[in-house]
């Protein structure tokens, strides 16, 4: 990942300036699947330079509070998916349906009316603006074709397992042009695999195999229960996770920290490197770098440090931004105190 012993990244997103979304219309529409143009506090025609304003805002912010691998905060995006999921064919994204999310709460998805497809490139300038404002590593996100496909209405394939392998390529296209355009790393955000762990059994690592086919350099899959924001009590346990075993990721992202999670699932993701969720994003409450030494040293129980990413638990998207980087520098203060440790 990088020559730095116990790297630290974030797993996405970084709040979004108040400037930039209005929070109150945000929090009324938690992880919106279709488009909410209502967020954004600036007009459409000033919006792509307010968003790379907000960008830098979070780089910066990364670089200060010490953090190795940075994204660029997903600060363009509504939510982490929708951005990619409707801009491509296939998909009406004027005439949603209504759908159970995933909280249990009724929301609307784009509907799939034709052959899913990439027509373009969708986060290709998003690749090529951080790479140009950072010499740290760098990394992107795209929301993975399981899940994909669990967030949109079935209109056309009548088989969730075709239409997710058509996501799979769509992804997998994506990703090839995200790293000829210089970026590090990328992720996959796998969150619907936690929560429909019987069809992601039959079909959900098949499909992020597709996603990844073919695709060289540091791969990524992130795993959660869900945005703090949303869901406050979390099992102790993965639904889904040993069986990531069989993807060809090289890392997998999973959250520990609120959740509390027994590391003794790491014994059976032998070979892969953990990105271990060590910043609990459910509280107020600012850790201590010791804190997170003690998180991170628990994962050590487990793991190499060759094979250990220091990250949150999830994204930081919902949080006020003052405690979202307090976290972010007390996170990497914690991984320095391991790192001295380690060497001695």
């Amino acid at each position: 990942m990088t020559n730095t012993l116990l790297p630290t990244t974030v797993v996405g997103s970084y709040p979004q300036p108040d400037w930039l979304v209005d929070r109150n219309v945000l929090a009324q529409n938690l992880v919106p699947r279709v488009r909410m143009r209502q967020m954004w506090r600036v007009a459409e025609d000033a919006l792509e330079g307010a968003q790379d304003d907000a960008t830098l805002v979070a780089i910066r912010d990364m670089e200060r509070a010490g953090i190795d691998i940075v994204t660029d905060g997903e600060i363009r995006r509504e939510s982490y998916s929708n951005r990619f999921a409707l801009a491509l064919d296939g998909v009406d994204v004027d005439n949603p349906a209504r759908t159970m999310g995933r909280a249990g709460k009724e929301t609307m998805v784009p509907r799939v009316i034709g052959r899913i497809r990439r027509n373009r490139p969708v986060e290709v300038r998003d690749v090529e603006f951080l790479v140009a404002n950072t010499d740290r590593r760098t990394k992107i996100t795209l929301p993975g074709p399981f899940t994909l496909s669990q967030q949109a209405s079935d209109e056309y394939y009548k088989d969730e397992e075709a239409m997710a392998m058509d996501y799979a390529a769509a992804v997998n296209e994506e990703a090839k042009d995200l790293r000829k355009a210089g970026v590090d790393v990328i992720q996959f955000d796998e969150p619907w695999m936690q929560a429909r762990p019987e069809a992601a059994a039959r079909f959900g690592v098949k499909a992020l195999n597709r996603a990844l086919e073919g695709l060289e350099g540091d791969t990524v899959v992130h795993l959660c229960f869900g945005y703090a924001a949303v869901v406050k009590d979390k099992p102790s346990g993965y639904s889904f996770l040993p069986q990531l075993a069989d993807c060809t990721a090289q890392q997998i992202s999973i959250e520990a920290a609120q959740p509390k999670l027994d590391l003794g699932v790491l014994d059976e993701l032998s070979g892969k490197t953990i990105m271990l969720g060590v910043i609990n994003l459910g509280t107020d409450e600012v850790e201590t770098p010791e804190i997170v030494a003690e998180r991170i040293r628990a994962g050590l129980k487990h793991l190499p440090p060759e094979r250990l990413v220091v990250a949150p638990d999830c994204g930081m998207k919902y949080l006020p931004r003052p405690r979202a980087f307090a976290k972010l520098r007390a996170m990497a203060e914690g991984a320095a105190i391991v790192r001295r440790e380690l060497q001695g």
